[in-house]
C-alpha cells in the first residue's frame, strides 16, 4: 500500500496513525504540489484502487489490521458522521482562513469542542472506554488547534478534552506518526489547500450521550423509529408495480377527474439580464415544482414569458440606439437562452408584445368598464422637462412618504414594501437625468378597487390559507388600511393601446397589463386557453414569485379578474420567496450587482450545480445569501462526497464484480429496515414538495443517499465478494439494493438536477417507465438487468476556481469589462479598418493566447481553462470584426495562434 502525501497534512496523519495501530506497512511517498495545484491529498493506493476520503481510508486500514469489526463500525456510525460532516469541515475552514479564523468559525468550533467535552466528562474515549477510529480522526482534526500556543490558551478550560488529547499524544502509535509534522495552525496551513473540501451538514450542537456512551447525531435520518407496519409495507411495496403516467400528445389541456395544475412564474422584465435572485425566486422555483408534479402524474401546464411594455423598454431603446421592438427581440432571445441553459421546462415561453395580449387585455378592460369597475380622474404626474416626457413610476426616485427611505421608487418602497404614488415622493428626482421633475395634470382611467374590496377580502379569507406566509401577510396588510382606486393608464407610446375614446393616446399601465400576459401567453400556446383560465373548479392555479411582486398578484390582478364578473381561474397557491442576497450585498439588476444568468453560463460550472445550490439556499422563510465559498463546499460535500460518491460506488461495483448485471437479491431484516427508512424519507420528500417547500425537500434526497452509503459501508461488499458463496450472495443483495436506490435517486433528483438525472439513467440503462415518483421504494431494476458504463457524475470545485470567479464577478457588472454580459446590438460592418483598434486587439489576442497556454501548462481545472479560452475566442471575434472579415475568419488567422 502506498500513501501519496504532502507535508503537514492532517488527513495523512489519520492514515499514519491508523496504519501504526493496525501494524500495517505504508510506503509513504512525499510529493510537493505547486502553489496553484488542484490536487487533493493524501491518496491511499491499494491494489490499483485509490482512496482519497480520510475517514473511509482509516476505517479500511484498521479493518485490514483486524482492529475494527463490522459490528463495532455500526456502533460508531453516528460519531463518524458527526466528525465527517461537522468537525472536519470546520477545521479545514479554520486552516484555509487567511487570518487564523474569523469569529463565526471560532464560535462554531467552540460549540463543537463543547460537544467533545460533554462526552469525555463521562468516559475515557469518544466511543466508550476503549480507543476507536473516532478518537484517531478527531485527534488528528484537532492537532493544529491543540498544538497552537494561542489556540491552546483559548480552549484550556475544556480540561477533559485537553487531557484526552495529551494522553493520546503520548501514545506511541500517535507520537511516532508526528516525526515530520510541524505544530500549530501555521505549521499545518501549508497543506490546507490540498485537503478534501467538505461542508458542515449539521449546526454544531451537543450530542446527547446514550447508555453505553454512543452519541446520537442531530439530525440523523436513520434514527427515526421503524414499526412493524412500516416493515410490512416495505416488504409488500418492494415487488409492487408503480403506476405509469399517461403519455399524451399535442397541447396540454385540463382533463376531468384529473389533477390539473396551471403554473406561472412572474414575468421577467425584458430590459435587462436576470440575476440569480430573479431566477431562484421565479422561474427555477416554478420549474422544480412543475417537474415534480409531472413525475407524480399530474396534468401540468407551465407558462412564462417576457414582460415587454412600459417606459423601461423605451428608455433602454434610447440608450442602445434601437427601437423598442428591437430591444424586446434582443432581450427576449437573451432571456430564453439563459432559461434554456438552466433547463427550465416551460410548456410555453412567450411575450406580452403580441396580438393575443392586445385582444385579451382590451377585452378584460371592456368587461371592467361595462361592470362599472373603472372610473376617470385627473392625475398630477411628474414630468421631466429635460427629458421631455412623463416619468413612469419606476423612473422616479425620492424619499418614501411613509418610512423616509431615501431611494424609494415611484411605485413601491423597497424598504417598507408599501405601494406609493410617484407624486407623493419627498424631493423626487428623475432617474434618467437626476433633475427634479415638475407636476403636470393628465386625465387617466382607474380600476375601482374600493368597489371590489369586499369581494377581495372574502376571497382572501377563503383562499390565502395555503399561500406562503409572507404572501398572506403582505396581501392582508395591504388591504387592512382600505383600498384606493388604482390608475391603470399611462402617457406612453410603447404599450397595449387603451381602446376607450378620449384615451386612445394612452397605453395600459404595465402592472395592469403584465399579469394578463399569463393568459395571453397561454393563448399563444393553445387556442383552447379558456379551458385553463375559465374553469376554476377543475384547475389549480400556482404562482411563483419573489415577495416584491405579491401586492400586484394578490390584490390588483385578482381584482381585475373579479371586476369582469366572469368565471376566471384565480390563484390557489401564491408561493413567494424572500430575497436572495449576494455575498454581503443585495442583488440588483439596475446597479449590476451580483451574478447574472449569463455570468453563470460563463463560469464553466454546470447548470445542474447552479440549480442545486440555488435550491439548497432558496430563501423560503427568510432572506438567504449566495456565497462563492458556500457554492464550492455544498457541491463538494453533498453532491460529490454524498450523492455522487454513493452512485459511483453502486454502479462501478456492479460493473466490476457482477458483469454490469443487477444481481439476485435476498433481503434480510436489516435490509427491510433500510427500505422502510427510505420510504420515510420518500414520504417526507413528497409531502414537502406538494407544498413547494423545495429547499427542505432536497434534504430528503441526500438523506436517502446517506442511507445508501451506510448500506455499502456497513456491509463492505468489496470484502464479501472475496469470501464464501454465502458472502458473495450477500454482496449481490447489497449491490442490487444499492443500484436500485441509485435508480430511485435518479428520479427524485430530476426536479432539481435534470441533466444529472438523465446521465445517471443512461448509466443505469433505466427504461423511461422509471420516471414516476412512487409512493414506496420498489424494485426498479430487476435481477438480470444490464446497466451501462459508469462514470463520475459530479466534479470537485477547487478553491482556486472559486477565488478566480469571486474576483471576476466582484463589483458592478458594468465595471467588470465583461463584453459578454449581453448580446451586442446589430451593427453594420465597418466601412474601413481602424488600424489603432486592430493593433490593440492583435496585442490582446496574443497576450490572451499566452495566458491560455500557461493555464493549460499548469494543468488548471477545466472550468478555469474554459473561462480563459472563451475570452480568447471573443477577442478573436472582435479582431475579425475590426478587420472586416466574416465571422470565424479571424480564428484561422496567423495572429490567432494554435493553442
Amino acid at each position: 500500500m502506498k500513501l501519496f502525501t504532502n507535508s503537514n497534512n492532517i488527513n495523512s496523519l489519520k492514515l499514519l496513525v491508523s496504519s501504526n495501530l493496525a501494524k500495517l506497512d505504508l510506503d509513504v511517498v512525499y510529493v510537493s504540489p505547486s502553489k496553484d495545484s488542484k490536487e487533493t491529498l493524501p491518496v491511499l493506493e491499494v491494489g490499483g484502487a485509490k482512496l482519497f476520503m480520510p475517514g473511509p481510508a482509516s476505517v479500511f486500514l484498521l479493518q485490514e489490521g483486524g482492529m475494527l469489526k463490522d459490528e463495532d463500525l455500526k456502533q460508531l456510525e453516528t460519531l463518524l458522521e458527526w466528525e465527517t460532516n461537522s468537525l472536519y469541515p470546520m477545521l479545514v475552514s479554520l486552516l484555509q482562513h487567511k487570518q487564523a479564523g474569523d469569529q463565526v468559525i471560532m464560535a462554531q468550533l467552540r460549540s463543537l469542542l463543547a460537544v467533545l467535552e460533554n462526552i469525555l466528562a463521562k468516559q475515557d474515549h469518544l466511543a466508550g472506554n476503549i480507543l476507536s477510529v473516532v478518537d484517531v480522526l478527531v485527534w488528528c482534526d484537532l492537532y493544529p488547534v491543540m498544538t497552537d500556543t494561542r489556540m491552546r490558551k483559548d480552549v484550556a478550560k475544556l480540561s477533559k478534552t485537553c487531557s484526552w488529547f495529551d494522553k493520546l499524544a503520548q501514545h506511541s502509535n500517535f507520537s511516532s506518526s508526528l516525526t515530520k509534522f510541524s505544530t500549530g495552525l501555521d505549521g499545518c496551513k501549508s497543506a490546507s489547500l490540498s485537503l478534501l473540501s467538505l461542508h458542515p451538514q449539521v449546526k454544531a450542537s451537543p450530542l446527547p450521550v446514550q447508555t453505553g456512551g454512543v452519541a446520537e447525531a442531530v439530525p440523523q435520518p436513520s434514527l427515526s423509529t421503524v414499526d412493524q407496519a412500516q416493515l410490512s409495507a416495505a416488504q409488500t411495496g418492494w415487488t409492487a408495480k408503480a403506476k405509469q403516467n399517461k403519455d399524451r400528445k399535442g397541447p396540454c389541456l385540463p382533463h376531468k377527474g384529473e389533477r390539473n395544475i396551471l403554473i406561472t412564474s412572474a414575468l421577467p422584465y425584458v430590459n435587462n439580464v436576470p440575476h440569480l435572485g430573479n431566477i431562484v425566486g421565479c422561474v427555477l422555483s416554478a420549474d422544480v415544482y412543475a417537474r415534480f408534479a409531472r413525475l407524480r402524474g399530474y396534468n401540468v401546464l407551465y407558462v412564462c414569458g417576457t414582460d415587454e411594455y412600459g417606459t423601461s423598454t423605451e428608455t433602454k431603446a434610447v440608450e442602445e440606439g434601437l427601437t423598442p421592438r428591437q430591444i424586446c427581440d434582443k432581450y427576449n432571445k437573451l432571456h430564453k437562452e439563459i432559461y434554456d441553459w438552466f433547463n427550465i421546462s416551460f410548456d410555453k415561453f412567450g411575450r406580452t408584445t403580441s396580438q393575443e395580449q392586445t385582444e385579451i387585455a382590451q377585452d378584460i378592460f371592456w368587461s371592467l368598464h361595462k361592470e362599472g369597475c373603472t372610473k376617470q380622474d385627473s392625475v398630477d404626474q411628474l414630468y421631466c422637462t429635460h427629458c421631455e416626457r412623463f416619468l413612469a413610476d419606476r423612473f422616479v426616485e425620492g424619499g418614501c412618504p411613509l418610512c423616509g427611505y431615501e431611494d424609494a421608487r415611484g411605485d413601491q418602497c423597497d424598504s417598507c414594501g408599501k405601494l406609493i404614488n410617484a407624486s407623493d415622493l419627498i424631493s423626487p428626482r428623475c432617474k434618467l437625468c437626476a433633475r427634479c421633475p415638475e407636476v403636470r395634470t393628465s386625465n387617466h382611467l382607474f380600476l375601482d378597487l374600493p368597489k371590489l374590496e369586499e369581494r377581495l377580502v372574502d376571497w382572501l379569507e377563503k383562499t390565502s390559507d395555503k399561500w406562503t406566509s409572507n404572501a398572506r401577510i403582505i396581501a392582508k396588510s395591504w388591504v387592512k388600511g382600505g383600498l384606493l382606486p388604482r390608475c391603470i393608464t399611462r402617457d406612453l407610446k410603447w404599450g397595449t393601446p387603451v381602446p376607450l375614446e378620449g384615451f386612445k393616446d394612452k397605453v395600459f399601465y404595465v402592472w395592469f397589463d403584465a399579469p394578463i400576459g399569463y393568459i395571453s401567453i397561454t393563448a399563444q400556446y393553445t387556442e383552447h386557453w379558456e379551458k385553463w383560465w375559465k374553469d376554476p373548479d377543475n384547475v389549480e392555479y400556482w404562482q411563483f414569485m419573489a415577495k416584491d411582486n405579491v401586492p400586484f398578484h394578490s390584490v390588483v390582478f385578482p381584482c381585475t379578474l373579479m371586476g369582469t364578473n366572469q368565471n376566471w381561474t384565480m390563484v390557489n397557491r401564491l408561493m413567494s420567496t424572500e430575497y436572495l442576497n449576494y455575498e454581503d450585498a443585495k442583488f440588483s439588476k439596475s446597479r449590476g450587482v451580483g451574478v447574472f444568468g449569463n455570468d453563470a453560463q460563463d463560469t464553466g460550472i454546470p447548470a445542474d450545480v447552479w440549480r442545486f445550490y440555488l435550491m439548497y439556499s432558496r430563501p423560503e422563510n427568510q432572506d438567504s445569501a449566495f456565497k462563492w465559498e458556500d457554492l464550492m463546499t455544498k457541491n463538494n460535500s453533498e453532491l460529490l462526497a454524498n450523492l455522487g460518491n454513493f452512485i459511483n460506488r453502486a454502479t462501478k461495483f456492479t460493473k466490476d464484480n457482477f458483469n454490469s448485471t443487477v444481481p439476485e437479491m435476498d433481503l434480510n431484516n436489516d435490509d427491510w429496515e433500510m427500505v422502510a427508512r427510505v420510504n420515510q424519507e420518500l414520504r417526507s420528500y413528497i409531502n414537502l414538495l406538494e407544498d413547494a417547500r423545495e429547499r427542505e425537500a432536497i434534504t430528503a434526497v441526500f438523506n436517502i443517499s446517506r442511507l445508501g452509503n451506510q448500506l455499502m459501508q456497513h456491509n463492505t461488499p468489496w470484502k464479501l465478494v472475496k469470501g464464501s458463496a454465502e458472502d458473495k450472495s450477500r454482496a449481490g443483495t447489497v449491490v442490487g439494493l444499492s443500484v436500485n436506490l441509485a435508480c430511485l435517486l435518479s428520479v427524485l433528483v430530476q426536479p432539481y438536477l435534470p441533466n444529472l438525472s438523465a446521465r445517471l439513467q443512461e448509466q443505469l440503462a433505466a427504461p423511461p417507465t422509471v420516471n414516476v415518483i412512487p409512493e414506496q421504494f420498489h424494485m426498479m431494476l430487476a435481477p438480470g438487468h444490464k446497466i451501462g458504463e459508469p462514470s463520475p457524475l459530479v466534479e470537485e470545485i477547487k478553491a482556486a476556481t472559486i477565488e478566480l470567479l469571486k474576483a471576476k464577478y466582484a463589483g458592478k457588472q458594468s465595471e467588470r469589462g465583461d463584453k459578454e454580459k449581453s448580446p451586442p446590438a446589430p451593427a453594420p460592418a465597418p466601412p474601413g479598418q481602424d488600424k489603432e483598434l486592430v493593433s490593440q486587439l492583435e496585442k490582446q489576442v496574443a497576450e490572451q493566447g499566452d495566458k491560455v497556454r500557461q493555464v493549460k501548462t499548469n494543468k488548471a481545472e477545466k472550468a478555469v481553462i474554459d473561462v480563459e479560452v472563451k475570452k480568447l475566442l471573443d477577442l478573436k471575434k472582435q479582431l475579425g470584426a475590426a478587420l472586416g472579415q466574416p465571422e470565424g475568419a479571424a480564428a484561422g488567422s496567423k495572429k490567432g495562434k494554435k493553442k
